[in-house]
């Protein structure tokens, strides 16, 4: 039951991480199409938008994971949880929401709900745009999310020797 206290952090370090590391993914994303194009593409917003939320919509749920997979454990261990769910759900969530975008788009030549060609549409629908993230949409967190990445790891790894004794992570 503690486990499961601990995990839960305070609604500070929840929301301002959210923003901090939307923040940064955006930021990642935007460097990668610097690098890569000069960030001439009509669809800036909308991918600077969709890598925010990805972030934002992550960073609660892997810090809830971080905490309650690191408690009471070496400073090893958070760095570890850190950089596996801070990646994982990060990736996940944004190409989750990438998904939902791009099932919204194509629903309009779907069949009717919940019909048996609409579950297959559904299914293989979602399954293309997971992979079409995979295959286009990763890349854009190289290489500043990874540099992001490590650093959060290591400041979540050196803080967590007070977090037993304070409940928090963060110095914020």
């Amino acid at each position: 039951m503690a486990r499961l206290r601990f995990a839960l952090p305070s609604a500070r370090s929840a929301s301002v991480g959210a923003v901090l590391w939307g923040l940064a993914m955006t930021l990642s994303a935007q460097l990668a199409l610097w690098i890569a194009i000069r960030l001439d593409t009509w669809h800036l917003q909308a991918l600077s938008m969709l890598f925010f939320a990805g972030g934002a919509i992550a960073w609660p749920l892997a810090l809830c994971a971080i905490r309650f997979c690191s408690y009471r454990r070496a400073p090893e261990t958070w760095f570890a949880a850190s950089v596996l769910f801070l990646s994982c759900g990060t990736v996940i969530v944004t190409a989750g929401l990438f998904a939902l975008q791009y099932r919204i788009y194509y629903a309009q030549w779907h069949s009717e709900f919940l019909s048996k060609i609409w579950i297959f549409q559904f299914v293989f629908t979602t399954a293309a745009a997971v992979y079409q993230f995979a295959v286009m949409g990763l890349r854009l967190y190289l290489p500043l999310g990874a540099v992001v990445l490590f650093l959060t790891a290591l400041i979540i790894a050196r803080n967590a020797g007070k977090a037993g004794r304070s409940g928090t992570i963060f110095p914020f």
